[in-house]
This record gives C-alpha cells, structure tokens and sequence, in this order.
C-alpha cells in the first residue's frame, strides 16, 4: 500500500461527547462531504454510538446513501435545491431544508403525491447572507406549509470563530426573532439550531434545542488564531495520513528538484519520494510543510507533484526506500498536523482532511496515537 488515511473512531466519540457535554442539548453530527473526508458511514455510525441525535449532509445523495447503509437515526438534508427528488427524501424519513416558498411548495406537492408528511427545517437569514428566509420571511403563510410539518428553524453563524466580533450577537437577536415569530404561526414545537463548532465552543447562549457539530467532531480547531489548538479545545484530531517512500537517494549540493527547478539542495543531502500527490488532495501551493521520518520532520523541496512530492530528509537520515511517514497527525510527535499544512498552504484544516482523494483508502483503528 501507498498511503493511507488512519482514522481514529475512538477520537471521534470521544469529541462527539465532549461537545456535547458542552453544549448541554441534543447534537447533530454533520457528516458531508464523506464525513470531512474520514468516511460517511462509519463515521456517522460512530457519531450516533457517541450520543449523537441528528445527522447532518448537505446533499440528498448523502443523505440517501445513509439510509441504504442500515442508518434509521434523523437525517436533515439542508443543500436540496427545487426540482429536486423530494418524493425519495420523504419516502425515506429525510428530513428537509427549505429556504423560499418555491421550495416549501415543491416539497408540499411531493408529500401529498406520495400520501406522507415531509418533515421540513425553515432555514432562515439571518446575517451569513448565504442560504436562507430573508425577504420572503415576510410573505411565508400558513398555505405555503399546510403539506409539511415544520419541524425546525435554524440559521448559521458567519463569525462564530470570532467569539467577540458584534455580528455573532446581532445574528443571535434576529435568530431569536424568527423563532418567536415561527411559533406565533402555531408552530411552537419545534428545534430551533443555530451553533456550528465555532459557536459550541464559545457561545452558551446559542445552544437553543440543538447544536450542529462539524469541524470539532473530527478534532480540529474552528480557527487556530482565535479560538487556540486541539489540544487547547479539548479535542482529538482523528486523522493520521501516512504514506510510503517510494525511492531514497543522495543527491549533492545545488541540486535543482522538481518541476521548473524552483529549489535547490542547499548541501549534500538525502532526498525521500513521498507517493502522494495533488491528485490525492496533497496542495501544489505547499511549501513550508512535510513529513515525520525517523524521529524528525523532512521539509518539501521543490514543487507537488500529480502523485508524488520529493522530501529533503537530511545527509544523516537512516530512511530507506519503502518506509512509512507521517505526512500528518495529531502533532504528539513532533509530525506535522492538518493546521501545520493549512497554514502553509492559505487555507483552513478543513480543506486539508476533506481534500483527501478517494486513492487514499481510510483504515478504521481506536486509539491511533
């Protein structure tokens, strides 16, 4: 094997149950995009084990594969766009997201085709300026939802990750609003969530009936600069990606490595070839990242290749083809992690685990650390 992404389902629960003894209310796992990149099912299953109520996708076809997969836990659906199959999602107990009348109204002609009830969470807007009731919030009436059952009311938090920032507030007040004002219509009974992991962390007041958890479940910070480490949270990242050295060899002083010789080797060294590339999600733009060999970090040199990046381990190394390193964990070691690459790539640790490729088989374990 080339690679492989070790996923820990222990830290999974285990996150799982820090958060929610949190947040003190029920918790929904959001598990799209392949679970952040850790594997759809048995990261749900694990999520639900945990204490987990809800799941969280964006898409229907997530949410479908769930139940085909044996998973009768509730399921909210929430990126599901008019014209789509409504009839399916009700059939199957999945619980929908609708954000403008058109929906509501498509999803209300599906249920009375298919004889059943849709069970619908009003998405409203309420500051993140993305998805959501703004406008039309006005409109709604008790004709647009007399073919579903309203079920939620949730919003999303744009700054959350910046616990002090005004925004979080003002989205809170107007999020409240819109709940009182949905239980004027007569629906009272309904889970009203709002927080993501950022707002979970930090922000009591927002729990509400639920909390929906996504980067912190899988033991990542929200924002390293604002919100501190793992470590600092109380979480376990979940994700050791490792891969094999598919050629060790020494190369001399002035060497230039990789496409449109952009480095060069600043002495006689030992070069490692890592087989992993951008087409298995490692980022082209990384510079300042590497790998963990032999009790020390190896730097990239050079560009990142479609399948292959090159390492400089250094003239001492005792590293030989076909050996494993860590490309990243969870840092106990002195490896790299997922906010080590994020930061030398521009981008967040989100990006880092989800962008891992489907040539990258995920290997279940407990306790990889």
């Amino acid at each position: 094997m080339r690679a492989e992404a070790i996923i820990d389902l222990d830290a999974i629960k285990f996150n799982v149950q820090h958060l929610k003894k949190k947040a003190g209310t029920d918790v929904l796992a959001v598990v799209k995009a392949d679970a952040y990149g850790h594997g759809l099912i048995p990261v749900a299953k694990a999520a639900l084990s945990a204490g987990a109520s809800y799941l969280g996708v964006a898409l229907l076809e997530e949410a479908i594969t769930l139940r085909e997969n044996g998973i009768t836990a509730p399921i909210l659906a929430w990126l599901v766009q008019p014209g789509s199959d409504f009839e399916s999602a009700i059939t199957l107990d999945i619980d929908l997201a609708a954000a403008s009348i058109k929906a509501l109204l498509e999803i209300g002609a599906a249920s009375k085709k298919v004889g059943k009830r849709a069970r619908v969470h009003l998405e409203v807007d309420t500051g993140m300026t993305r998805g959501g009731f703004l406008s039309e919030w006005n409109q709604l009436d008790a004709h647009h939802v007399a073919d579903v059952d309203i079920v939620g009311i949730y919003s999303h938090f744009a700054r959350a990750d910046e616990p002090e920032e005004k925004q979080n507030q003002e989205q809170l007040a107007r999020f409240t609003k819109m709940s009182e004002t949905l239980a004027s219509f007569g629906f009272s009974q309904v889970t009203r969530h709002l927080s993501n992991s950022a707002a979970t962390l930090t922000n009591s007041a927002a729990a509400f009936d639920m909390v929906r958890i996504g980067i912190a479940m899988y033991g990542l910070s929200p924002d390293v600069t604002t919100l501190g480490s793992s470590q600092s949270l109380g979480l376990r990242p979940a994700m050791q990606l490792r891969s094999s050295l598919y050629l060790v060899k020494d190369v001399p002083a002035n060497t230039p490595v990789g496409y449109g010789a952009t480095e060069f080797t600043k002495s006689d060294t030992r070069l490692g070839v890592v087989t992993l590339g951008y087409a298995d999600g490692i980022p082209r733009v990384a510079r300042a990242a590497g790998v963990w060999c032999a009790g020390k970090r190896a730097p990239i040199i050079g560009r990142v290749s479609m399948d292959q990046f090159v390492v400089d381990l250094g003239s001492d190394s005792k590293a030989q083809s076909g050996d494993w390193v860590t490309v990243f964990g969870n840092g106990s070691h002195g490896e790299f992690t997922a906010d080590d690459w994020a930061a030398t790539s521009s981008t967040i640790n989100y990006e880092i685990v989800t962008r891992i490729g489907p040539r990258v088989p995920r290997i279940y374990s407990a306790h990889v650390y």
